[in-house]
C-alpha cells in the first residue's frame, strides 16, 4: 500500500538483525491475539518477564499461540536466578524443553553468581536451547568498568550466547543508563569498538533511548524491553515514520 515511499530497509524475519524483543508482562490470550494481529511481523522474540510464567494459567496455550504466530518464547532470566538459588537447574531444563520453549535467557542481574560458574551454565543450556545472555545490574549501585562490560560481553559469546542483552531493566535508568535514563553513551562507543552491534540486544524501554540507538546503530539495531503496546511505534521509529527520526532517514 505504501510502496510509492522510500523507507530505510529492514531485514526480513526471521532476523539475526533489527530483532524487537518484546517484553510480556502478563498478556492474556485476547491481548497475545491483538499484538499478533497487527504486529507479527516486527516481534522478533517474546521474553515471559521476571518469574510471569510460573503464575502463567494455561502457559502451553499462551506459548503455543505465539509460537503458531511465528514468534519464539523466551522466559525471564529473573526466573533462572531464582532456579539457580535452589539448585533446580536439571528440574528447569526439563520443564522448559516440555514447554516446547527453545529460547532461553541467562542473567545475574540480582543474584550473585561468578562469572566462570555463569559462563558454564551458558555452555550447559547452549547444547539444547538458543541462549540469549544478559549483561550489568538491576541495582544502580552497581557499576562495571566499560573494560568490564566489553570483557564480560565478549566471553559469553564464546561460551554460547546467541545474543549478549545489555541490562536497561524496565525502568530504563541502570545498566548502561544513568538514573536519569539517558544513555551512557561513552560507554556504548566502547563497547561498540569492540563488540559487532549486531551481537548485541540493547534494552531501550523509553522512546528516546530506541531513538537514541537507532540514530547510531540505524534501522536494524536490535531493541529490547519492549511493551507490547510499544511495537509498532518502534517499527515507525525504525523507519523514520514518527518525528524522532524523520529527519534522520528522510
Amino acid at each position: 500500500m505504501t510502496g510509492f515511499l522510500g523507507l530505510p530497509e529492514r531485514s526480513a524475519k526471521p532476523r539475526r538483525t533489527g530483532i524487537t524483543h518484546v517484553l510480556d508482562k502478563g498478556l492474556g490470550p485476547r491481548g497475545v491475539q491483538d499484538l499478533l494481529a497487527v504486529a507479527a511481523g516486527s516481534v522478533d522474540i517474546v521474553k515471559l518477564g521476571w518469574g510471569t510464567a510460573a503464575v502463567t494459567k494455561d502457559l502451553p496455550a499462551k506459548i503455543a499461540a505465539y509460537q503458531e504466530g511465528g514468534v519464539p518464547v523466551c522466559l525471564g532470566g529473573t526466573l533462572l536466578e531464582v532456579v539457580l538459588r535452589q539448585n533446580q537447574l536439571d528440574a528447569y531444563v526439563a520443564w522448559v524443553k516440555a514447554l516446547g520453549i527453545d529460547h532461553v535467557e541467562v542473567s545475574d542481574g540480582t543474584i550473585e553468581l561468578d562469572h566462570d560458574a555463569k559462563l558454564d551454565i551458558i555452555r550447559r543450556l547452549a547444547k539444547d536451547f538458543t541462549v540469549l545472555s544478559e549483561v550489568g545490574s538491576k541495582s544502580e549501585d552497581v557499576i562495571f568498568a566499560p573494560k568490564r562490560w566489553v570483557e564480560m560481553i565478549r566471553k559469553e559469546l564464546e561460551a554460547g550466547s546467541w545474543k549478549v542483552i545489555t541490562e536497561g531493566r524496565e525502568s530504563g535508568t541502570v545498566g548502561v543508563y544513568h538514573a536519569d535514563s539517558a544513555v551512557k553513551e561513552g560507554l556504548i562507543d566502547e563497547i561498540r569498538d569492540s563488540i559487532d552491534p549486531a551481537q548485541l540486544v540493547f534494552e531501550a524501554p523509553a522512546k528516546k533511548q530506541q531513538a537514541w540507538f537507532i540514530k547510531h546503530f540505524g534501522s536494524d539495531v536490535n531493541l529490547g524491553n519492549i511493551a507490547p503496546e510499544e511495537v509498532i511505534s518502534v517499527e515507525t521509529l525504525r523507519l523514520g515514520l514518527r518525528g524522532d527520526t524523520l529527519l534522520h532517514f528522510h
